[in-house]
Order: C-alpha cells, then structure tokens, then sequence
C-alpha cells in the first residue's frame, strides 16, 4: 500500500500537466511506430524502423509528410492504423480519455481538468466536458457528411467498396488536418472536380478553427449564446483574411504559369485550395514543385501560421499571428497596451505570443541547418545542388505540420529523418509546451533585480 502510494506522489510531482500532454503523443507515436513496423502492415516485408517511426510521427502529428506511399507501401491493416493513428492525433489522446472517463461514470482529477481545458478552451469554463463530449459528436457528423460527399464522387471511378474505403480515408484525414491521402498523386487527379475541392476544403477548415469556436458559433447560432469571444472572433476574422488573400495571391503569381492552361473554374479551386491546405493540412491538386519562388514563400508564411489553437491543426496560430500584428498597431498609435473589439490583452498573454513565435522561427532555423549540414554530401552526384528552399519549405511544414512537400522528402537520409520527427513532434506539441515539460519547475516567476535599460530597434 505504501508503495503505490509513494508510486502515486512520484506521478503527481513530476508529470506536470504540458509532461502529460508530450507524453502521450510520445507514447502514440511510438506505438504506431512498432504496429507499422510489422510485416502485417507493409506490402512488401515490413518498413525499415525510421520509416515506420517517420510515417506515425507524421500521422499522430497530423503532419502529412511521407518518406512512403501510403496507398502502395502500406496494407490495408497498414492503412487503417494510419487512421486511428491520426485520428488520435488529432484529437489528443487526453480528449479520449476524458470522455471515456466521464461516460464510465468516473471522476475527473484537477490536473485532468486543467489538460482539458488548457486543449480546447482560451479561458476556464465549467461546462468544459459538454464541450469536451461535443468535441467528439461534432467529429463523427463532420466527418461523417464529408465522407458522404466524398463517396458520391468517388462511386464514379471506384466499385462502391473502394470509393467508400477512400471516401472515410480522405474525410478523417482532412478534418484532422493531416493530408494523407490513399492517391499516388494526392488530390491532383481532382484539380477541377467542385465537389472533392469544396469537401475537403471545409473539412480542413471546420477542423482547423479549434474546437470552440465551433462551440461558440453553433450556440450563437442556436441563441444560447449572446456574443462570440474575442478569441473567437480573432480565429474567423483572421481565417477568412488568410484564405481570401492567399487565394488571390496564389491566383497572382500562378495565372501566368502552373493554372495557366486550365478552365477559370479550375483556376479558382486550385487557388483556393492551394491557399487553405497550407493552413496545416497537407493536400495539394498542383504539383508543389514546380511553383513560382514567390508563391513558395506565401506557402512557407500560410504554413508557418498554421491553424487555430484547439483544433487539429499546428504552427503558430492564427491567433498569435493576429495579436502580433494587433500588437505593432496599438504601438503606432502609441497605445502600450494591446486593445481589440473594446477588450484588452493581458500582458501575459503578449508576452507567450512572442515567445511561441521566436521559438518556432528559431526552431525551424535549428532543423533547416540540420537538414543542410547533414545532408551534405549524401546525395548522389547528379543531385548534389543545395537544397536550401527545398529543406526550408519541408521543415517549415514539418513545424506547422501541414505536410506539403516540393519532393525532398523521400530523398532524406535517415539523420535528416529524425531531425524532421523532430519538428513534427515539436510543432504538434508546441515548442514551449516541450520546452516546459522538459524543465524541472514550470511555476513561479523567478527572481527580479534592479532594473537598467537597453537600447533596442
């Protein structure tokens, strides 16, 4: 009795809730990792170890990149992991687990409250396991109405049971925001089909706006709810400028080039597409390697920006791209504060904005140098050009977990892979959130001395 219970105190004492939160991805990812690794789910042999760890970190990292062919390479067992894999990914093991809980009729501890609600919610709510369970209900119907989109347009091409097997495959893997796809050529067989694009668009956009806003909206909507949040109303205003304006530049820079000989029709869904699968999602209908330089770097900036915070998507969030730029205004006027829609941010708040984002810059500065510095030399002679752009774009997508890829990817040694699941990794979690599970105290402000200037800017 003494031994679990000095078990249970050594639990509480050191697995602060963002350890937790790592911790189960880990633990995902490295199950997936072992069940991939498996003959039973290659198609031929089984998959050498990085493969398979790479392939489940993209998966529960709801990332996309592949160093295989997801539809060719795995079997069907295989493929169907990949689904639970980044289903739970991008859902969090602990939302799992917290409904389970609940509907067991189980209590839940506060450090499990406060996973939940650091997951999904911008501030402490008491109806947090309604939403928590509506999280779950929302999915399944979301999920469910783009698989029945997705089918109808599928049972064109495909006997009734393979177009429903890559209607449910592609549906999962959109709302979560992962980009797997079961088509050698992801979703460029589909460039000008208007019901594939409009259906996987809305499901990477339904699941990359984060969970309560979702709630939000559906309860303004219904009129159990006066106003939407501040938070709320950042993540739609900032979501629809995104779309809007990387579809317009995507039309800009390629009119001239890759959608130049296709329908208007086409031109307008590939632009569009093209501007909401950077959001973190993975899919593509244009060959990304043959893009212009300057609608590369618009891509770079869309995938470093990434979703939402709460939803199934990485990168920096809308959000902090939103106060940062909210941020540089109110100093302009010369406002100290940070005010938007009457309201004023917390310093604290500002504070981690900037934060998250210069880790994540200076992340990816870390992983892109890896990537070079590894690479060098590994490539065969005919390939031995730098590969700058190329490994700045995948790391970049790795950290936004968007999944999109200008073709390098297959061609990473095995170093170069680890790196990458890496990034994956840290963009799923948050680098500050792996950066504090990593530290011994994640409490208290420190000590503060006397204050002295610095010249800045």
């Amino acid at each position: 009795m003494k031994i679990r219970i000095r078990i249970k105190n050594f639990f509480s004492r050191h697995l602060s809730p963002p350890r937790i939160f790592v911790l189960s991805f880990a633990a995902v990812i490295l199950t997936g990792g072992i069940l991939l690794r498996f003959p039973f789910s290659a198609t031929k042999d089984h998959l050498r170890f990085v493969d398979a760890l790479f392939t489940s970190t993209s998966a529960v990292c709801v990332t996309g990149l592949v160093v295989i062919d997801v539809g060719k390479d795995l079997t069907t067992l295989g493929q169907v992991i990949t689904i639970f894999l980044f289903q739970i990914g991008g859902l969090g093991i602990i939302t799992f687990s917290t409904v389970f809980f609940v509907l067991m009729g189980r209590g839940l501890s506060f450090k499990g409250r406060d996973i939940v609600q650091s997951t999904f919610l911008h501030t402490p709510r008491r109806d947090f396991i309604v939403i928590a369970k509506m999280v779950l209900w929302f999915t399944f119907i979301i999920e469910s109405i783009g698989t029945l989109f997705l089918f109808i347009r599928f049972s064109m091409d495909f006997p009734p049971g393979t177009a429903l097997y890559h209607a449910v495959y592609n549906a999962i893997s959109a709302f979560n925001n992962c980009g797997y796809s079961l088509f050698s050529d992801n979703l460029m067989g589909y460039q000008g089909d208007l019901i594939v694009n409009l259906t996987i668009m809305g499901l990477i956009v339904h699941g990359g706006i984060g969970f309560i806003v979702q709630y939000e909206v559906l309860s303004w909507l219904k009129g159990t709810q006066k106003k939407l949040s501040v938070h709320s109303k950042i993540v739609l205003i900032t979501t629809t400028i995104l779309i809007l304006s990387g579809a317009f530049l995507f039309y800009l820079f390629e009119r001239n080039h890759i959608i130049k000989d296709v329908s208007v029709l086409t031109k307008i869904l590939a632009s569009f597409f093209q501007s909401v699968t950077p959001r973190t999602a993975g899919f593509n209908t244009v060959d990304i390697g043959l893009l212009t330089n300057a609608t590369i770097l618009l891509m770079i900036v869309l995938m470093f920006i990434g979703a939402s915070p709460g939803s199934t998507g990485g990168g920096v969030k809308t959000t902090s791209a939103a106060l940062l730029v909210m941020m540089i205004w109110n100093r302009l006027k010369g406002n100290e504060e940070v005010n938007i829609f009457n309201r004023t941010v917390p310093r604290e708040i500002m504070s981690r904005t900037i934060s998250i984002i210069f880790a994540s810059a200076f992340s990816v500065a870390i992983i892109t140098s890896v990537l070079l510095i590894t690479g060098e030399g590994k490539l065969p002679h005919a390939e031995s050009r730098h590969f700058f752009v190329e490994y700045l774009f995948d790391t970049v997508s790795a950290f936004g977990t968007v999944g999109l890829s200008m073709g390098i990817t297959p061609k990473l040694n095995d170093l170069q892979k680890y790196a990458l699941i890496l990034m994956m990794f840290a963009g799923r979690v948050g680098p500050l959130t792996l950066a504090f599970s990593l530290s011994r105290s994640i409490g208290g402000k420190g000590l503060t001395y006397a204050e002295e200037g610095v010249m800045v800017g």
